[in-house]
Formats: structure tokens, C-alpha cells, sequence
């Protein structure tokens, strides 16, 4: 897992090495396990980790590649998360693959289940996020692994897929009586 140096020695990434070096003083006494009232082993390792990675030109070049590189992803991870419409798709797939498996067990109760690729191509949602929906239906017990390893509802998921037509229906009927 990456450390953020700068975010743990509280300075910027532009700081100077005369920065870089009161700050540890700073932090190092106050950490250092012999400070009878804030001292923390693990907290002191960490800034003399910081430090030595921060004080030496050729680590800290190497380490600040890094850093930048965990930057995008942290920006990536933002604008992901403030995307709105990501969600909204995630909601819609999950639904679409209820849906699926749903009518799937409706048709054949004995043999209920639909396969990976199946999945994949009939929902359209690539491999790599199908995995996270696969994921979060079966966590929330929606579906299942059947015993050849194909995917299936239970009877969670037919509830859940249930409530949620009864729910769209509700709105779609107050929607049509304003419109009158």
C-alpha cells in the first residue's frame, strides 16, 4: 500500500530538504518512544521512513514518481466517484442482471442458472465490471453460485426484483395520474 511522505510529515511535495529536516526534528521528538506523553513506535518509524526517503535526492525522485502516479489514481477515484451517472448504470445493471437470472429461474426452476460469458454477453457490461456486480448481488444474497457454477437468483433476489417492479409501477401510475 502506498504512504503519503508529504501528507505524513504534514509539508508539500515542494519542500526543501532544510524543510524536510525541521519537520522530521519536530516530529521525531514528539513520536520518539522515550516522550513519555505522545510517544508511538509506529507513528516514529513511519516519519523516520519518511524522512529517509525524503532526505536522499535519488530516493526521493524515485519515490515522488510514485507519488504522482498514486495522485491520478486518487484523481481517477474522484471523478469516478462524483460521476453520478456511474452509479445510476451500476443500478441498471444490477437490475438488468436480476432481471436475467430471474426470468432464467422462472423458465426452468430446476435449472436455473446462467454461466459467466452468458452473463456477460447478455447484459452487455464487460468482464471486469461484471465481476463488482456478480460481487455485490451475491454479498447481499440476491443470487448464488449454483452447483455446476453457474449463476442463479434466490429467493432473496426474486423478492428484491419483486419490490423493485412494484416500486417502479408505483411511480410510473402517479406519473400517469398527473399527467391527467
Amino acid at each position: 500500500m502506498f504512504t503519503d511522505f508529504y501528507e505524513l510529515l504534514e509539508i508539500s511535495p515542494n519542500a526543501n530538504s532544510e524543510t524536510i529536516e525541521r519537520i522530521f526534528r519536530y516530529f521525531a521528538m514528539r513520536y520518539h518512544p522515550d516522550n513519555r506523553d505522545t510517544g508511538d513506535d509506529s507513528r516514529f518509524s513511519e516519519i523516520v521512513e519518511a524522512h529517509n526517503t525524503l532526505k536522499d535526492p535519488v530516493k526521493r525522485a524515485q519515490y515522488d514518481i510514485q507519488y504522482r502516479d498514486n495522485l491520478g489514481l486518487r484523481r481517477e477515484l474522484t471523478e469516478e466517484a462524483s460521476n453520478t451517472k456511474g452509479l445510476e448504470r451500476d443500478v441498471v445493471i444490477q437490475a438488468k442482471l436480476l432481471a436475467l437470472l430471474y426470468v432464467r429461474r422462472r423458465q426452468d426452476v430446476n435449472n436455473p442458472g446462467i454461466g459467466d460469458d452468458e452473463l456477460e454477453r447478455l447484459s452487455g457490461c464487460p468482464r471486469e465490471h461484471l465481476d463488482f456486480h456478480l460481487w455485490y448481488l451475491k454479498a447481499k444474497s440476491w443470487i448464488a453460485r449454483t452447483e455446476n457454477g453457474t449463476f442463479a437468483i434466490t429467493v432473496e433476489g426474486i423478492d428484491r426484483a419483486n419490490a423493485e417492479h412494484r416500486r417502479e409501477a408505483t411511480i410510473t401510475t402517479k406519473l400517469l395520474d398527473h399527467a391527467d
